[in-house]
């Protein structure tokens, strides 16, 4: 059972990471009511607005894999009384038990990043591509964490206050 420290952390990070599920999709919504093409991202210059729902996106992307992945699976892991280990092994574990349907397209999702952020001065189809491939990953992002919070809800390892459901 976690100590009340820890259940805390993790109401904190539940409430958090449900936050920022929202605001993706909102950005993912607006960002691709039309098709990213590189076409359309030869604007991104003359298009503040549109540049900058293409940042949020990335970054919203970004700090929810990493808030999923990297604090509340290992947070899970510890409350579940099961040892945490480097990532790759935390995925893993959580692919077995049923969380994560593909820890290679996780690690897969995590590449974007750099794709989305980096290379997309130099190369719009990169860019394209590495932002509707991150856009087809949001559900993957979304269902880990639901899965996360359901698992630790079923077995009550929340304060009543998380509203983890």
């Amino acid at each position: 059972m976690p100590t009340f420290d820890e259940q805390q952390r993790l109401a904190f990070l539940i409430r958090v990471i449900k936050k920022e599920r929202t605001q993706l999709e909102i950005t993912q919504q607006r960002l691709f009511s039309e098709a990213v093409t590189a076409k359309r991202l030869q604007d991104l210059e003359r298009d503040p607005a549109f540049s900058e729902q293409l940042d949020a996106f990335a970054s919203r992307f970004a700090r929810l894999q990493d808030n999923v992945g990297d604090k509340l699976l290992p947070a899970t892991l510890l409350a579940l009384g099961e040892p945490k280990g480097p990532v790759l092994d935390n995925l893993n574990k959580a692919e077995r038990f049923g969380w994560l349907d593909s820890a290679e397209n996780w690690l897969l999702a995590r590449q974007l990043r750099n794709k989305m952020v980096h290379e997309y001065i130099e190369d719009l189809t990169i860019l394209a591509d590495a932002l509707n491939t991150a856009s087809q990953f949001s559900p993957m992002l979304h269902q880990f964490a639901e899965q996360l919070i359901r698992a630790l809800s079923q077995r009550n390892l929340l304060p009543d206050s998380s509203d983890a459901s």
